[in-house]
């Protein structure tokens, strides 16, 4: 017997948990606002932003998700694009207290690229020839770390190739789960960023915080495909959460700046 619901499904005979879709975005979305919000605020509350390391990955394979099963690639691409635009300026904002901000893109870009380079790989898979989808999914790959990384978009061209992950290791097999375990592990541990120091029986363990985005395979394992809540009002919503908790962020920051200048 299976229990529904908008954001996960349970299954009392076989035991089993599930998250869907509309799950797996609220969940992107809090991270990502956890995330934020200690950024913006400048907050001593590091495990905040170690929540908000799982974001991106959860992000990253919703947009392969996305791909797949859209019925328009078109019109999924030019709503990332509209979007990517919109959330320019609050991005900035956000970031860095301007308008202009142009050493740093926000996340849609990252996104854009990938499914851009998505695309390419698939209408050359799609001719039947595998060396040459070998051979162009090799440039492809690094055409596209060369492009997020001049481009600077946000994750740069690992964020690239966090999303390729999950296109190159779709599925529920077991080599596709071991691929995402492996290769995820090689980037996010790999990107820099903060790193902690641990004590364990007297040696000195570096873990840097990125690594905390592996996390996120244990919500994206536990989806099976359920869309749960489906409706152009939450998939809106889901766009427009980015440009206004941007905008939202900066104009509580300013205020509370302001309020204590005095």
């Amino acid at each position: 017997m299976k229990q529904n619901n908008y954001f996960f499904c349970m299954d009392k005979q076989k035991h089993t948990f599930e998250i869907t879709s509309a799950g797996l975005h609220i969940l992107a979305m809090a991270c990502m606002l956890l995330d934020h919000t200690w950024a913006s605020f400048g907050m001593n509350w590091d495990w905040m932003t170690c929540i908000g390391r799982i974001a991106f990955p959860l992000f990253a394979f919703m947009t392969v998700e996305g791909y797949f099963h859209t019925s328009n690639f078109r019109r999924y691409m030019l709503r990332l694009l509209i979007f990517a635009v919109i959330s320019e300026i609050p991005f900035n904002l956000m970031y860095s207290g301007n308008i202009f901000y142009p050493i740093h893109q926000n996340v849609l870009w990252t996104f854009l690229i990938a499914l851009f380079s998505i695309r390419i790989m698939e209408m050359v898979k799609g001719k039947g020839n595998p060396w040459l989808f070998y051979l162009v999914s090799f440039f492809v790959i690094t055409l596209g770390w060369i492009l997020g990384t001049i481009g600077m978009v946000d994750y740069y061209g690992a964020g690239i190739w966090i999303v390729l992950v999950f296109y190159f290791f779709h599925g529920r097999n077991w080599w596709c789960l071991l691929g995402q375990i492996l290769a995820l592990s090689w980037l996010n541990f790999t990107l820099g960023g903060l790193t902690y120091t641990f004590q364990i029986l007297g040696r000195e363990i570096n873990f840097p915080q990125q690594a905390f985005a592996m996390l996120s395979l244990i919500p994206i394992w536990l989806y099976r495909g359920r869309q749960g809540l489906h409706n152009k009002s939450f998939q809106y919503a889901c766009y427009w959460f980015y440009p206004v908790h941007c905008l939202v962020l900066f104009c509580v920051r300013n205020f509370l700046h302001l309020s204590f200048s005095f």
